[in-house]
């Protein structure tokens, strides 16, 4: 697979794609970095698959490497945990020439990306995403932060890494359940931005749940074609994009409410249930296509419901989201397939109904 350039007002960088690690060397000579200190960061699932492998590949790229591992899981998304970053990297003697790599998933990225966000003023961060969610979705595009006080990302920045370093192999070591919610974030992106994207999905999902090697490049190489475009359009989500947060508003507001027992790809899928049944209602898609939908989520056992909440509970979690303006939240909606409408002029009813749509007292 080529190369994808991302390309910001401030940046260029690569999407690498490969099947190992080995091109690491040549990536980060690309970018510039041989000769500096490295500090990989990861967490306590993915550092031993992975870490030393890395630090291996790159010995003789970097002067010095140090692995700084946390916690695995969203509750490790918070300021404590940076806090012990810093004290790892004064320890190690880190400076501005020092280079941060996120080796892990989406919370790893997230945190590493923070990290070197705001450790002396900003270092030079990259990114080697070892989950579907964090290659398709997370590691592109620059948005680094943490959880606060039970609310989803509400401290962090846009911070662009120099290069994303995907090697799909890594998706063979990932858990079943980690991969489906990884598959919330693909689906995702044909509603808001392909039809042609949807259908492939739908007509090879077989294939995708197998692994298929040159399947999954396809799939992870499209999401992110569409992510890159849509960030070189609008890196700071001042309109378009926006839309890669279809079913997210809800979706974190579940997330925080069920106090992170369910992953954010799965919270991703209940929210796009929810938000389709306002489609649905406002006349925009079918009870067809929802109904569809729906089976394509729990093909890869994504739930599409949650229990033991209250709708009341998600609604008011919703206004702690950053996307909330004014008191009001803002919603993509999906017109049709890849047409997407965002506004803010939706009424509490319409919410309130689409929550319940979601939220089950019973089975």
């Amino acid at each position: 697979m080529k190369d994808i350039i991302v390309i910001t007002e401030n940046k260029e960088y690569p999407i690498c794609f490969e099947n190992e690690f080995d091109g690491l060397r040549n990536a980060v000579e690309q970018a510039g970095l041989r000769g500096r200190k490295l500090c990989i960061i990861s967490d306590t699932n993915v550092a031993p698959l992975y870490a030393k492998k890395v630090a291996d590949v790159l010995e003789e790229s970097f002067s010095e490497i140090n692995i700084c591992t946390f916690e695995a899981g969203e509750k490790s998304k918070n300021i404590d945990t940076i806090a012990d970053f810093y004290d790892f990297f004064m320890d190690k003697k880190l400076d501005r020439k020092s280079v941060i790599a996120g080796l892990g998933g989406g919370v790893c990225g997230d945190m590493a990306g923070f990290g070197a966000a705001t450790y002396m003023r900003g270092v030079t961060f990259i990114q080697i995403p070892t989950s579907l969610l964090a290659q398709v979705d997370s590691s592109v595009g620059g948005k680094v932060g943490i959880d606060y006080k039970n609310g989803k990302n509400v401290v962090g920045a846009f911070y662009q890494p120099d290069f994303v370093y995907i090697n799909i192999n890594t998706l063979k070591t990932l858990p079943v359940r980690e991969f489906n919610a990884g598959m919330a974030e693909v689906i995702k992106y044909g509603p808001i931005a392909s039809s042609e994207f949807y259908e492939f999905i739908k007509n090879n999902k077989a294939q995708i749940k197998a692994l298929d090697e040159a399947t999954m490049a396809t799939v992870i190489g499209e999401c992110c074609k569409i992510k890159a475009d849509v960030v070189s359009k609008d890196e700071k989500e001042g309109g378009l994009r926006e839309i890669l947060n279809f079913g997210h508003t809800i979706g974190h507001a579940i997330e925080s409410v069920k106090e992170f027992t369910l992953l954010h790809g799965e919270c991703v899928a209940i929210g796009m249930v929810a938000v389709l049944q306002i489609c649905v209602s406002r006349g925009y898609l079918t009870e067809e296509f929802l109904a569809e939908y729906i089976d394509l989520l729990k093909y890869f056992d994504l739930p599409v419901y949650v229990q033991e909440i209250s709708a009341e509970a998600v609604y008011r979690q919703m206004f702690f989201d950053k996307k909330v303006k004014n008191n009001k939240i803002s919603f993509v909606f999906i017109k049709k397939m890849g047409e997407t409408i965002r506004t803010d002029e939706v009424t509490e009813k319409e919410i309130i109904s689409a929550i319940n749509y979601v939220v089950k007292t019973e089975m």
